[in-house]
C-alpha cells in the first residue's frame, strides 16, 4: 500500500509497462529445475517428478502433469497425480488417522498447530518464492501469503483453549442446559490458483484444532505448491509421532474434486473456486445431505463520494485492481466515484497505471506480474472487447503485451452502464469499471445488484452515512468496508461472502463453527422428572 500510495501522488507522462526479461533459449525445452537458478526448490524438498499423493506415504499412480512459469510458460517440474486407487487408499488413511487425532486434547492439537507454524516461519521466504514462480503473484504477495498461514495458526493456537458452547440456564429445577461441541471427522479441502497457501492455511489450521483431518485437493495448475506446503506440515507430524494422514493431499482434476463432493465420509467439503463449479459441487455435496463451505466468486466495488480523502482512494483502487493482477476474488472490479470527483479520480489513476513496474514476479522491485494461465489471457482480450461493444472506453491498457509469459496491460474502462452485462459478469483479470454517480441511494443500490456478495468498501468522512454503509440498507456482501481497499482481509475477521459467493465463512471470529457439530444437552441431575412448558404427562 505505500508503494501504491507514492504512485499515486505522481504523476508521469511515459509508461514502465517494461518489458520482462525474457528466458535464455538453452532453457526452453527443459525443466526449470534443472537449471542451477532454481536449485533453490530442492529446498522445498521437489524434484523434476513428484508424487502427488501423501497418506503418511508419498506415492501416485495417476496421470503425469507438468507446471508452468505463468511469466514465461515454461516447464517446472512434473507431478504424479492421484489415482482413484490412490484417493481411496488415502480416504481410508485419514479415517483411521482421526481416531488418534479426536481423542488429543484441543490445547495439545493447537500446540501441534503452532509448530506448524513455526515450520512454515523457517521456509517463509523459499516457499513465497515457489507461489511467484508457480502462481505468478509478485514475490512479496507470496511471502504475505505464507504469512497468513503462519498467522492463522498462532490464531488456531490460542483458539484451541477457548472453543466450547455455554451452559444455558433451565426452566427446569434439578437441570442443566449445555451446548457441546465436537469434530465433524474429515474435512476435505479443495482451493483455487491465486491463493494456493493462504486458503488452504485457514481451513487446516482451524480444522485441526477442532479434531478434524484433512484432504487437501489443490489447483492443478500449482500442485508445486500444493506438495511443499504438505511436506512442511508432514514433517512436523512425523517429528510428534502423529499419523501423516491427519493432513493428506490428493493432487488431481475434476475425477478426485468431484469424488469428494460426492463422498459420503467426507464429512465438510470446503471449495474455493469460481460460482460456476461451486454450484455443482454444492448439488453434488447436497445430494447427500453433506456439509459445505463456499468460498466462490466477487464483483466487488468501491464508492467514493465527494468528501473522500483522495489520498487514500487512489492507492486503495490501485491496489485492489491490480495487486495479483486482479486475480483475487476480492479484487475490485467497480469503482464508482461522484460526479464531482471523477474526472480527476481518473485523470490520476491513469498517471499511477504508467507507473506500474512489470516484469517476472519473483523481482522484489516488480509490482505487477503475469495472468495465471494463457486461458485467462484469451477471458482478458474477450472482456476487452465485449466492454467496447457494449459502449465502453478503454482510457488506459486493454491489450496483452508483446513478451513471453501472459502479461497483459492493467486496464481502466469507462462510459459503460453500471449495469451492463460485461460489467454484472466477474472476469479474473486486471480490468477496472469506471463510473460516476450522484447520490447515496443509488450508488448503495448498484453496489448490490450484481449477483455476488463478496466485499465492498465506501470512502467518505460522513459518520450517518458510514453507519447507513454497515446498516440493513447499506452493503449485502460478507465484507464491508470504510476507507480501506476491497482486498487484504486480516485473519482475524471470518471471510466469505453472501449470494451468489456460497455464504461460507473461513478464518477468525466465530468461523471455527463450521467445522464442528454442535449437540444441545439437557442433564438431570435430581430426583424428579418435570417437563419443559410445564407439561403435565401423569
Amino acid at each position: 500500500m505505500r508503494l501504491a500510495r507514492t504512485l499515486c501522488e505522481k504523476s508521469v507522462k511515459t509508461s514502465r509497462l517494461s518489458r520482462p526479461p525474457c528466458r535464455p533459449t538453452a532453457l526452453m525445452s527443459t525443466l526449470l529445475i534443472q537449471h542451477p537458478q532454481y536449485a533453490w526448490l530442492q529446498e522445498l524438498g521437489l524434484r523434476e517428478e513428484n508424487d502427488g499423493v501423501y497418506n503418511g506415504n508419498w506415492r501416485g499412480g495417476g496421470e503425469v502433469i507438468t507446471t508452468y512459469c505463468p511469466a514465461n510458460n515454461e516447464p517446472i517440474a512434473r507431478i504424479r497425480q492421484a489415482s482413484m486407487e490412490d484417493y481411496e487408499e488415502t480416504i481410508k488413511e485419514a479415517k483411521e488417522a482421526w481416531k488418534m487425532w479426536a481423542e488429543i486434547p484441543a490445547p495439545k492439537r493447537g500446540e501441534i498447530v503452532r509448530k506448524i507454524g513455526d515450520a512454515l516461519r523457517r521456509k517463509i521466504r523459499v516457499l513465497g518464492k515457489l507461489v511467484s514462480l508457480e502462481m505468478g503473484k509478485i514475490l512479496v504477495e507470496g511471502i504475505g501469503e505464507v504469512q497468513e498461514y503462519v498467522d492463522i495458526c498462532d490464531y488456531a493456537a490460542g483458539l484451541s483453549r477457548m472453543i466450547g458452547g455455554p451452559v444455558l440456564p433451565s426452566e427446569r429445577p434439578g437441570h442443566a442446559l449445555i451446548e457441546q461441541w465436537n469434530p465433524l471427522g474429515l474435512v476435505g479441502i479443495i482451493t483455487a490458483f491465486n491463493f494456493p497457501v493462504a486458503v488452504f492455511g485457514w481451513n487446516n489450521a482451524i480444522s485441526l484444532i477442532t479434531g478434524n483431518v484433512c484432504i487437501w485437493k489443490g489447483a492443478p495448475t500449482t500442485s508445486l505448491v500444493s506438495i511443499a506446503v504438505t511436506k512442511i506440515v508432514a514433517k512436523v507430524l512425523e517429528d510428534n509421532q502423529l499419523p501423516g494422514a491427519i493432513c493428506s493431499l490428493t493432487c488431481g482434476g475434476a475425477d478426485i474434486g468431484t469424488a469428494m463432493a460426492k463422498d459420503t465420509r467426507v464429512n465438510l467439503l470446503s471449495f474455493t473456486g469460481s460460482t460456476q463449479v461451486g454450484k455443482q459441487v454444492a448439488l453434488m455435496v447436497q445430494e447427500r445431505f453433506g456439509k459445505s463451505l463456499l468460498e466462490l466468486g466477487g464483483n466487488n466495488a468501491i464508492i467514493a463520494f465527494e468528501d473522500a480523502d483522495l489520498s487514500l482512494v487512489l492507492p486503495s483502487a490501485l491496489f485492489a485492481a491490480v495487486g495479483t493482477a486482479g486475480q483475487r476474488c476480492t479484487s475490485v472490479r467497480r469503482l464508482f466515484l461522484h460526479e464531482s470527483i471523477h474526472e480527476e479520480v481518473v485523470q490520476r489513476l491513469k498517471g499511477a497505471y504508467s507507473q506500474i513496474r512489470v516484469g517476472n514476479p519473483w523481482d522484489p522491485n516488480i509490482l505487477y506480474g503475469p495472468l495465471h494461465t494463457k486461458q485467462a489471457v484469451n477471458m482478458f482480450v474477450r472482456a476487452v472487447e465485449e466492454a467496447k461493444k457494449e459502449g465502453g472506453t478503454v482510457v488506459y491498457g486493454g491489450k496483452v503485451m508483446d513478451h513471453p509469459g501472459n502479461y497483459v496491460e492493467p486496464t481502466i474502462v469507462t462510459g459503460l452502464a453500471h449495469d451492463a452485462p460485461i460489467v454484472h459478469t466477474e472476469t479474473f483479470a486486471p480490468i477496472l469499471y469506471i463510473f460516476k454517480f450522484k447520490n447515496e441511494q443509488e450508488v448503495f443500490a448498484w453496489n448490490n445488484e450484481v449477483k455476488q456478495g463478496l466485499s465492498s468498501s465506501i470512502f467518505t468522512k460522513d459518520l450517518g452515512r458510514i453507519f447507513r454503509w454497515l446498516g440493513p440498507k447499506g452493503s449485502d456482501c460478507g465484507i464491508v468496508n470504510v476507507n480501506i481497499p476491497t482486498s487484504g482481509a486480516e485473519i482475524g475477521g471470518a471471510f466469505g461472502g453472501e449470494k451468489h459467493t456460497g455464504g461460507g465463512r473461513e478464518s477468525g471470529s466465530d468461523a471455527w463453527k463450521q467445522y464442528m457439530r454442535r449437540s444441545t444437552c439437557t442433564i438431570n441431575y435430581s430426583r424428579d422428572l418435570p417437563l419443559a412448558q410445564g407439561i403435565k404427562f401423569e
